[in-house]
């Protein structure tokens, strides 16, 4: 970013949208702490990664937003960019982390054949891998660039593959689940659909809007809403899944699998 100039409303809307995001990131890991203890042990291991995924984003977004406010100088009634800029590496690196992980909680909260989990993870974080890896450098690239539009498409593939998944293989198994954990899977997989969405969109941005610091704020922006409703909401989903699936195997009495002590024969 070099030369850029933001209204004071510019600048502060990011930055109250960085801000969104660390708080409900925050929110969203000491919620999912305190669930888990709810959730029998065998089905934790969603509830535990998508702990982790908020832990992650937190900490990423912490330091986006402080990258945000270092990379800029409030001079004449505006803000300018100084120095090296904002360091958009925080969150791809994030992505790279969370995403694959994402994925992986959501495989593993259907309780799927071993094979067919086993089949789905490999493909679906190698996937995840390869469409962070070949967004990013078109993201570093110039706006009107061909290498960004080159990178972008490539980034693109293993990004449909994966809703290939989602929608057509995954979908396979939703026969098999409860009635209720069919009917949030369904939503899951929309979800998904809706807020990857914005990432191309955001993505896109600097090629598709002329000015440049009204481009950077939609790129901003819209990084950020689809980043809450991927981590946290998804998080939300994948923990209500969980557990209904607790409560379906422990119909009619206590549970002996949610009590760490030592049961009583």
């Amino acid at each position: 970013m070099t030369a850029l100039e933001l209204s004071v409303n510019q600048f502060d809307l990011v930055s109250n949208m960085f801000s969104l995001a660390i708080a409900a990131m925050g929110a969203a890991f000491l919620f999912f702490i305190l669930i888990r203890p709810r959730v029998a042990p065998s089905h934790r291991i969603a509830v535990t990664i998508t702990t982790l995924v908020v832990a992650i984003a937190f900490y990423h977004y912490w330091r986006i937003w402080d990258s945000w406010q270092g990379a800029f100088e409030f001079t004449g009634g505006v803000y300018q960019s100084v120095g090296a800029g904002f360091n958009e590496g925080y969150r791809y690196v994030d992505w790279l982390l969370t995403v694959p992980l994402l994925l992986a909680e959501l495989v593993l909260v259907l309780k799927l054949p071993k094979s067919t989990t086993r089949s789905l993870l490999w493909r679906l974080i190698i996937a995840a891998v390869a469409m962070i890896v070949l967004g990013w450098p078109g993201e570093i690239s110039d706006p009107d660039s061909t290498a960004r539009t080159v990178w972008g498409v490539l980034s693109t593939l293993p990004f449909l593959y994966i809703l290939y998944v989602l929608f057509v293989e995954l979908g396979k198994s939703l026969g098999r689940q409860e009635e209720g954990v069919s009917k949030i899977v369904d939503g899951l997989r929309y979800l998904l659909l809706a807020t990857w969405g914005v990432y191309p969109l955001a993505y896109m941005a600097p090629s598709l809007i002329s000015n440049e610091a009204t481009a950077e704020v939609v790129r901003q922006v819209g990084y950020s809403i689809a980043d809450i409703l991927a981590k946290p909401l998804f998080g939300l989903l994948i923990v209500w899944i969980a557990i209904i699936k607790t409560r379906a195997d422990n119909q009619g009495g206590a549970n002996p699998e949610l009590s760490s002590e030592p049961v009583a024969h």
